[in-house]
């Protein structure tokens, strides 16, 4: 256990017993407790691997390559439809985490394994997400904001497109992009500081 993970654990006012119970079964498994993203991230030679964290209605278990897990219990969950590597089992007490111990600790093993192999998750490439037509309009006036997004890292140009994309109105979509230019030409993504 690492001490400096022992905040998120005392601070918790929900899910204590829970992230407890997870806690001892992940640390059985063979992993490094650390703290990252404020939340206990379980690691195997640097890489993540696995992290608890809670939601209103559920706590998880979340699996930063679980698209590549095999899955017999059917318990792992793509959060929404853009995660392409992630995958979650999600809780509401401990006796679903108990009745799924051997299981889980199964999973978490095999994610190890994983990250042993140095196996990756095919992502998408950005030209295969949705360019809204405003986004595009856009960058056929301004070829200075064409480069601009063309030298963005790949994930924070999903990330643009994902924002823009999910507008359902042509006119917010029009004033995200306008919002988002000066992020676009300061080199810095959608959620960067």
């Amino acid at each position: 256990m690492n001490p400096k993970v022992d905040y998120f654990f005392k601070k918790a006012s929900k899910w204590q017993q829970e992230y407890s119970k997870l806690r001892t079964i992940i640390l059985d498994c063979g992993l490094k407790e650390e703290l990252k993203w404020r939340h206990p991230c379980y690691t195997f030679q640097g890489k993540n691997v696995v992290l608890i964290h809670g939601f209103k209605e559920y706590c998880a278990l979340l699996f930063h390559k679980g698209a590549l897990l095999k899955d017999p219990k059917g318990i792992l969950i793509k959060q929404t439809e853009n995660v392409q590597a992630a995958r979650q089992i999600h809780f509401t007490n401990t006796q679903e985490i108990d009745k799924l111990e051997a299981a889980l600790k199964t999973y978490i093993i095999e994610a190890r394994e994983v990250e042993k192999a140095g196996l990756k998750v095919k992502l998408k490439k950005t030209s295969e997400f949705t360019m809204p037509e405003e986004f595009q309009n856009a960058l056929d006036k301004d070829h200075a904001l064409r480069d601009a997004f063309e030298a963005l890292t790949p994930g924070r140009q999903r990330g643009y497109l994902l924002y823009f994309s999910q507008a359902k109105q042509s006119k917010t979509r029009e004033s995200r992009i306008e919002k988002c230019i000066p992020k676009i030409f300061d080199g810095i993504g959608l959620n960067d500081r």
